[in-house]
């Protein structure tokens, strides 16, 4: 049986403020991976709209992200236009970030808070799992939207479940940092414990309440920055000496782990964060010897590799486990398993001031 929809339409929040180092060559800073179409034909900012597309459901979006992206934000979100585009001055993490978004929305609003650059693969689970939260939202607690996981992965933070709340909801017994391999393969073991993925589900005064309580400079300093700032339709640009004066903080540190009515529904919905190369090899779909290979590519007895072309073509004989990825300026060749090191590629040309981090490919 369906859950009974709620009748308050609820505002989406996408945080786009990511600058995207981890997919270099294809993310560089003008145009990071949220704006790139990774795993289909949409940009991973418009397959996160589009989630929120029925209007029986959902009210127009916000979108918290900068003015180095605000022109491209507008034009990939032609046919779903977001009712406010907001242009953070600089980041100061997600709290602030969600902060402003909820003192530009009406004060019961609820308010579903989504990073923009995430893979959600069975979006009726994620929406079934909204309506499950919205009881409890509406009587003012805060959701957090908890991943089964389905390995011991040591580069998510935890959530371990109290008792049930509510059908298919339970109250947060802790939030638990990023673990070792041992403790999160006891985690997975348990069976009691989701990874956070960071989407968010509350009222916007609820949210406002809490940093009321928890962080009132943060909130004086956002509130002062939106009460100056500039308006061009759609654009809200906060005024830059008030919103730097705001500590940078996660809404993990800032509110859901102080605050008392934190609840999270568990669910299972092909969630991920598309955090690497790696990530995107297990996303995409392998041909018989289990390559993943998109554009201009010749591959020849090669096993078990992502090869992308944005352009020039790509050949490969004889090799596997490999991760390849060519634009019109850069070429990265890594092994599988080894993505994580792109950080290192991208420090050391950020030392070597090379223009492939900046200009889009």
């Amino acid at each position: 049986m369906e859950p009974a929809i709620s009748t308050t339409l609820i505002t989406p929040v996408i945080l786009s403020g990511g600058s995207g180092t981890r997919l270099w060559p294809l993310s560089r800073s003008r145009k990071p991976k949220q704006l790139l179409a990774l795993t289909g034909e949409h940009t991973m900012l418009q397959m996160t709209a589009a989630r929120c597309i029925d209007r029986a459901r959902f009210g127009p979006g916000i979108i918290v992200t900068n003015a180095l992206h605000a022109q491209e934000i507008a034009v990939q979100l032609t046919e779903d236009r977001p009712a406010a585009i907001i242009l953070e001055p600089a980041g100061r993490n997600t709290a602030p970030a969600i902060a402003i978004a909820a003192l530009e929305s009406a004060p019961g609003a609820p308010l579903l808070v989504m990073p923009s650059d995430h893979v959600i693969e069975d979006c009726p689970a994620f929406i079934a799992a909204i309506e499950r939260a919205m009881p409890l939202v509406e009587a003012g607690w805060l959701v957090t939207f908890g991943i089964a996981p389905d390995k011991p992965e040591t580069g998510y933070g935890y959530i371990r479940r109290g008792g049930e709340v509510a059908p298919g909801v339970h109250k947060v017994d802790a939030f638990i940092e990023k673990p070792d391999l041992e403790r999160a393969q006891a985690y997975l073991a348990d069976g009691n414990y989701s990874w956070n993925g960071g989407i968010f589900l509350f009222r916007a005064d609820a949210y406002i309440a809490a940093l009321e309580r928890f962080e009132p400079d943060m909130l004086a300093a956002v509130r002062a920055s939106l009460e100056g700032a500039a308006r061009e339709g759609a654009m809200i640009i906060p005024a830059a000496e008030a919103f730097l004066s705001s500590k940078s903080e996660s809404i993990d540190y800032a509110v859901m782990e102080r605050a008392e009515q934190v609840a999270v529904v568990p669910v299972e919905m092909g969630w991920s964060d598309v955090g690497s190369w790696d990530a995107l090899h297990m996303l995409g779909k392998p041909d018989a010897a289990a390559n993943v290979i998109q554009g201009d590519v010749v591959a020849i007895d090669t096993r078990g590799c992502l090869i992308r072309s944005e352009g020039p073509v790509v050949t490969a004989a004889g090799v596997e486990d490999l991760i390849i990825v060519a634009t019109r300026d850069a070429v990265m060749i890594l092994p599988r398993g080894s993505s994580q090191d792109v950080k290192k590629i991208v420090e050391a040309l950020k030392a070597r001031g090379h223009p492939t981090l900046d200009i889009p490919f």
